[in-house]
């Protein structure tokens, strides 16, 4: 009951909210958080609610602190009984091996906490390089605001460039999307969607009426009213459950009836006490390695104390000093002294070669966890692979099948060349057509009318920019694959610039309908600036764009009259998707339409009814090569043991692509060579994985290297699979850290 009702509160904020933010209406979190979306709160106001629920930080601002890192170096298991039995040595005066004692302690304590103290000072000092700040409304007026003193009721403005200060209610969006990789390990940006109205259990990756603090805005502007700071922010809550240590006090068990007996406190007291000590010794917190340690350093004491009393029997626990001196050094005999000191060094010595790597290791134990892992979930776009697309194929059904050559530069359009083979001669040798793009040669598309009507889907349906640099470069700005899209339409010197700017443009932009998850399209409606007529265009998922689609040019001669779509003719569009996608490429489809005349360009437009009926115009692959390093890493990680798992959304061919260029999979020969259910277990859909019981996929020989279609929570359950096998710890990308927290 009491995770249901946690469920149920989490994103309401620091001002507990009748519901989550994100399932109120932007008007009634304005109503409860009692500010105005015009003039926000007063300064009086925010001077109160700072006082009231505290500064927006994490709780990190206690700085360094010596004598804690001092005491955490001493109080473990080891370290006091070598403590304890320095002391014995003093007491009978034995001194030279109370000296030889304490040289071991102090050296493992200084050692320990001189490294512990250099990391804590360099992320110290790493929070003095910036104070951010953040554009809030207060008393009618735009100020500056330090990000630490913004408070819930606070209205901020944000535009492309800003991090954003605080989990925030949007109240108005333009064309606004934001980088949560940091939060939810998204690679690609988020659009925000302010109207929405969610469902109060909606988890935080599909909060689209809600800005997340530390994520930053990659393209707009936006309005929104903070409702969460500090730790009651969704990272705040990640960050104080992660250094959360459990209660401390155990629970009396109760019946039925909530009542207890006396031997029911006693148990759970006689357990806090156990947990205590426990707690105090290391036995039973910290690292595996360091629970280890402790417990062995215990079962030495005590097998040294039983010696020490054998060594005293033998001699009728007689009191002179030789035979306690002798007794204290058959105890010490059993406690390796040393090896403290020695495992401080080790790892010393590897922090030393991670800071070589530019890696700052905050806490030694980090690396025993890191030499841990045994299997690795990656996420395949930004991580294995660059994110920077490149069109590699573009198929035409009147025209051809067009492949750019010998690209290695994203943003360079005069770089490489573009080859085709026609449809109706797919045998014939490779035409080359282009060979040399130091000048943009448009005859090409002006001679084929159906590339042309493809290059103004590319150019026109796309919100990127390209452009030439004063010294050759190429720049870009804008989503990676509208980028690239963008890209194939300048090769052919079909720009947007060119289509729309200048003193006679061609068309005109009149309507936009942005890319929407759950249509999976972006459209526009342009007029054509000579004839006044309005066109569609339409870009987006191929199954989404085919369902709309009702014709297609089936030849190159045939430009006016359209063929009908088939379901023969969808089968054949699909296979060129599976062979595109077989050589690693993201597929997406482009179609057109002449708009209805009857729309009212004033009011708004129903997507749906322009969206339909389309002339299917043809395919384009992006290509995202992998990372120089990926390859290598997963060797590396091969050689020491981890196992690699990709779980990416694409196309299950795409993603068996990419795995096989960066070894996750064997190639393709040895994948052939494999028996077909082996084959296939290596590469499975997230439907077929999700189809499985979890005793089905205890049962599976080897859990799947690939994981295409991949959803959050068949993340989750993999990373489950992986903890019931034992494993100690897996790293994934997921839109739901809050649920990898137990991992």
């Amino acid at each position: 009951m009491a995770e249901s009702k946690a469920a149920v509160l989490l994103g309401s904020g620091n001002k507990p909210l009748s519901r989550p933010a994100h399932a109120l209406t932007f008007a009634a979190v304005l109503e409860e958080l009692q500010t105005n979306d015009d003039t926000g709160i007063t300064a009086a106001d925010a001077k109160e609610r700072l006082s009231t629920y505290g500064g927006n930080e994490l709780g990190d601002g206690a700085g360094v602190q010596p004598a804690k890192i001092l005491l955490r170096q001493i109080a473990n298991a080891m370290t006091l009984v070598l403590i304890i039995a320095m002391a014995v040595s003093f007491g009978i005066g034995s001194y030279i091996e109370g000296g030889v004692i304490s040289a071991v302690v102090v050296l493992n304590v200084v050692v320990g906490f001189w490294q512990e103290f250099k990391a804590a000072k360099t992320m110290d000092s790493l929070k003095s390089l910036s104070s951010p700040t953040a554009s809030a409304v207060r008393a009618s007026e735009n100020i500056t605001v330090p990000t630490v003193e913004i408070v819930p009721g606070d209205i901020v403005e944000l535009k492309t460039g800003d991090t954003v200060p605080a989990d925030l209610r949007l109240l108005e969006t333009v064309n606004f999307e934001t980088d949560e990789a940091l939060l939810t390990g998204e690679s690609l940006p988020v659009r925000k969607d302010p109207a929405l109205v969610l469902d109060d259990a909606t988890g935080p990756g599909d909060r689209l009426n809600v800005a997340y603090s530390s994520s930053t805005v990659t393209k707009g502007r936006a309005r929104g009213v903070v409702f969460a700071t500090g730790l009651d922010t969704e990272i705040g809550t990640i960050a104080a459950a992660l250094r959360a240590t459990g209660s401390k006090v155990r629970t009396v068990k109760r019946n039925d009836e909530g009542q207890a007996g006396p031997h029911r406190y006693a148990q759970a007291w006689g357990l806090t006490a156990t947990d205590a000590v426990g707690h105090f010794l290391g036995v039973n917190v910290g690292t595996p390695l360091q629970r280890k340690l402790s417990r062995l350093a215990v079962l030495l004491f005590c097998v040294a104390v039983v010696c020490a009393i054998i060594v005293l029997a033998a001699n009728n626990f007689s009191s002179e000093q030789e035979v306690i001196i002798y007794a204290v050094a058959t105890g010490l005999s059993m406690i390796p002294a040393s090896l403290i000191v020695v495992l401080t060094i080790t790892m010393a010595a590897g922090t030393k070669r991670m800071v070589e790597r530019h890696v700052i290791v905050r806490n030694l134990k980090s690396l025993e966890a890191l030499g841990a892992v045994t299997d690795i979930c990656s996420d395949k776009t930004g991580t294995l692979t660059q994110g920077k697309m490149i069109t590699k194929k573009a198929y035409i059904p009147a025209s051809g099948t067009f492949s750019v050559e010998d690209a290695k530069e994203p943003f360079n359009p005069t770089n490489g060349h573009v080859t085709v083979i026609p449809n109706d001669h797919s045998d014939a040798e490779k035409a080359p057509m282009g060979t040399n793009f130091t000048s943009f040669d448009t005859s090409l598309a002006r001679d084929d009318a159906h590339l042309g009507a493809f290059l103004d889907v590319a150019a026109l349906a796309n919100t990127s920019v390209v452009s030439p640099g004063q010294q050759g470069e190429w720049h870009a700005r804008g989503d990676p694959t509208e980028i690239a899209i963008n890209v194939f339409a300048c090769r052919f010197d079909w720009t947007k610039s060119r289509l729309v700017g200048g003193h006679y443009p061609l068309w005109k932009t009149k309507v936009e309908f942005p890319f929407d998850s759950d249509v999976k399209k972006m459209s526009v409606i342009v007029e054509n600036t000579h004839t006044e007529e309005k066109h569609v265009l339409t870009k987006g998922a191929v199954e989404r764009v085919l369902d709309s689609c009702a014709d297609y040019h089936a030849t190159r001669s045939d430009s006016m009259n359209a063929t009908k779509m088939t379901d023969q003719q969808r089968q054949r569009i699909l296979s060129k998707v599976e062979e595109f996608a077989s050589q690693g490429l993201r597929v997406l489809a482009f179609a057109s339409r002449i708009a209805p005349p009857d729309l009212n360009y004033e009011a708004d437009i129903d997507r749906n009814s322009v969206e339909c009926e389309l002339t299917f115009r043809g395919l384009i692959g992006l290509y995202d090569p992998p990372r120089a390093e990926s390859a290598s890493s997963v060797a590396a990680c091969r050689r020491a043991g981890i196992e690699v798992h990709m779980l990416t959304g694409d196309h299950p061919g795409t993603a068996r692509a990419i795995a096989i260029e960066v070894g996750i999979l064997p190639s393709l020969v040895q994948l052939k060579a494999l028996a077909k259910d082996v084959a296939d277990a290596l590469v499975m859909t997230a439907s077929g994985f999700d189809k499985l019981s979890d005793a089905e996929v205890d049962e599976l020989p080897q859990l799947p290297l690939v994981v295409a279609r991949c959803a959050p929570n068949t993340k989750v359950r993999m990373i489950e699979a992986l903890h019931r096998r034992n494993k100690f710890t897996a790293m994934v990308r997921s839109r739901r850290p809050s649920e990898m927290l137990k991992y």
